[in-house]
């Protein structure tokens, strides 16, 4: 007997358990995801409701996953990149992977909710970029919205906090060192060729 979940072929919207999420003043969204419910693996879906004035998420970027917004009911405007688009029902929009140039986020706009199926790929690891707030998500193991307990790494942090490649690697009585640096400009080393 096999232990992966029921899935159909064909689900109804109205019919899905969702999930409700707010944050300060700006973002708030009902979600149900529908990628595990239809046995996909390669692509991920996700049915939002946004009210009016909000957004669901903060504008992002994904280096390796590629993103597709089918609206259904409403209006808003489609920002990505420095562009913004309005958008309304039976329009479709794209948000290619990339970095911050291709950095998008959907604003319900009007006196009714914004509902939209969200369609990516599910490509991981991925690295998301966040250039309002200059922070980064790397995720591994699972794309983001996929299955948590496939997840095998996730960080969650700010260019400014980078460290050196060497950082914390030089330990006094390390075993496995080989020899001292040499002091002859050859031997630097440019530790981006190690990454």
């Amino acid at each position: 007997m096999s232990d992966a979940p029921a899935t159909r072929a064909v689900v109804t919207l109205a019919e899905l358990a969702t999930t409700a999420s707010s944050r300060g003043t700006r973002f708030a969204s009902v979600a149900a995801k529908l990628g595990p419910l239809l046995g996909m693996e390669h692509l991920g879906a996700r049915w939002m409701t946004v009210p009016p004035g909000r957004t669901a998420y903060p504008r992002h970027s994904h280096h390796n996953n590629e993103e597709l917004f089918v609206i259904l009911e409403g209006e808003g405007v489609f920002e990505i990149g420095d562009a913004r688009h309005p958008v309304r029902a039976g329009d479709v929009a794209f948000a290619p992977a990339g970095g911050p140039e291709t950095a998008h986020q959907l604003h319900a706009g009007g006196n009714s909710p914004l509902r939209y199926l969200c369609i990516s790929t599910m490509r991981h690891p991925d690295i998301t970029e966040y250039p309002d707030s200059g922070k980064f998500m790397v995720l591994a193991g699972r794309a983001f919205g996929g299955d948590p307990a496939q997840e095998r790494f996730l960080h969650i942090g700010r260019r400014a906090d980078q460290v050196d490649y060497w950082d914390g690697e030089d330990r006094d009585g390390d075993e496995a060192s080989v020899s001292p640096p040499s002091s002859d400009a050859a031997s630097t080393d440019d530790s981006r060729s190690h990454r």
